[in-house]
């Protein structure tokens, strides 16, 4: 007896752009069949980026399916094994064949290359003309064939997706060249290859959010003694308007600015960041903090410019040098609590500015100038941390 199954759908991403080869195909099998299988390939922009499965194990399938990843790939021998899955979640098969992967009607969804010589690289141009989408599978190379895909294909509406055995090996294909490629083949056995992908995207789309950074008042300045202090030096340049959160305590973290100004007083460093001393707090990825102490080559930071927009960055060196220190102490309109941070008593540090909608802009104001009843950017938060990550619990900081 044939089973009948309800209708499945691939949830792909909202991203600009039309649908392309949008149909519906019925699957059969010596099993039963699937009913109206809906199999869409979209064209992606830099931020939306396509995840396909390719595996035969039902834990990576469950993990797959419950971060909203459902297209899945089969060797077309495993026809049982697609509908099996499917009776217990909401997936799409495609199934590899000689030349490219195919839906259930047998139509093609997308070219499918292995490529391990630049003559081979030569031949995409080839299945560029056959599919929209087009699956690479890089063997040993990796970097500079991303690099060279994403350049050749750049401008035309064709989706490359490049086979990946790891978190980190799909993020050089996505990251290539800034915009990468248009997705990946996540060809794995282990669930927590899944889960860091997951983590990845969940990073991905946390710095394409605004940051609700308030305005909050000067009520303090007081020179202090010595400390020692922590320069974040990241791997990328910085704006005027961008810095680092940091601030005494985790519910109140301060925008100081970079050192991208031009001064009298020292060349421009565009990727430094001159952030406190070594206790305090330092906003990273996933809504977490770290000490600035505990930062180092590798690790990632937030950078975050006057209007709220937030990216991630790697720091590339920390210097921590003994200097004269200056605590500034601040209050947001209508809060009665207090923010304070620490900061090196110097006239390269600064503090940004809130952004302003019509006239003169002010980007920072150096410490050295701070002046009570002046305005800068503060992000407020949960204060309560437990290893960086914020927790519910009484707590009292002072």
């Amino acid at each position: 007896m044939a089973i009948v199954l309800p209708s499945l759908s691939v949830s792909y991403p909202k991203v600009p752009g039309k649908w392309k080869n949008c149909r519906h195909a019925d699957f059969s099998s010596k099993k039963g069949t699937i009913s109206r299988v809906k199999m869409c390939a979209i064209t992606t922009s830099k931020s939306k980026k396509i995840v396909w499965i390719w595996t035969e194990n039902k834990q990576v399938m469950t993990a797959a399916v419950e971060r909203g990843w459902n297209t899945f790939i089969f060797p077309s021998n495993r026809q049982d094994l697609a509908l099996d899955w499917s009776s217990i979640a909401m997936i799409s098969p495609l199934f590899i064949e000689e030349g490219g992967l195919f839906d259930h009607e047998h139509q093609r969804v997308a070219a499918f290359a292995e490529v391990s010589s630049p003559q081979q690289l030569e031949q995409l141009q080839i299945l560029e003309e056959q599919a929209d989408n087009v699956v690479v599978d890089l063997l040993d190379w990796q970097v500079i064939p991303a690099e060279n895909i994403v350049a050749a294909f750049q401008g035309t509406q064709k989706t490359i997706l490049a086979v990946s055995k790891t978190q980190s090996e799909a993020q050089v294909f996505l990251e290539a060249l800034e915009h990468g490629l248009g997705g990946v083949v996540m060809k794995v056995e282990d669930v927590g290859a899944i889960l860091d992908l997951k983590g990845y995207f969940d990073r991905r789309h946390e710095v394409d959010s605004l940051l609700n950074l308030t305005k909050a008042k000067i009520t303090r300045v007081q020179v202090t003694g010595m400390g020692d202090r922590v320069c974040v030096d990241i791997c990328s340049l910085m704006r005027p308007g961008e810095g680092l959160l940091v601030g005494s305590f985790a519910r109140g973290l301060f925008l100081v600015h970079s050192e991208c100004l031009e001064s009298n007083y020292i060349s421009s460093r565009p990727f430094r960041v001159n952030a406190g001393p070594v206790h305090a707090y330092v906003a990273v990825p996933g809504g977490k903090t770290s000490y600035l102490s505990e930062l180092k080559s590798g690790k990632e930071v937030i950078v975050v410019d006057q209007r709220g927009m937030q990216r991630t960055a790697i720091v590339g060196r920390v210097k921590i040098e003994t200097r004269p220190l200056i605590l500034v102490e601040t209050k947001v309109e209508s809060e009665n609590e207090s923010y304070s941070i620490l900061l090196q008593n110097a006239e390269t540090v600064g503090l940004v500015s809130p952004f302003q909608d019509e006239g003169y802009q002010r980007t920072t104001v150096p410490v050295t100038s701070l002046k009570v009843g002046d305005e800068v950017c503060l992000l407020v938060q949960g204060g309560a941390r437990h290893t960086g990550i914020e927790i519910k619990e009484f707590i009292v900081e002072k």
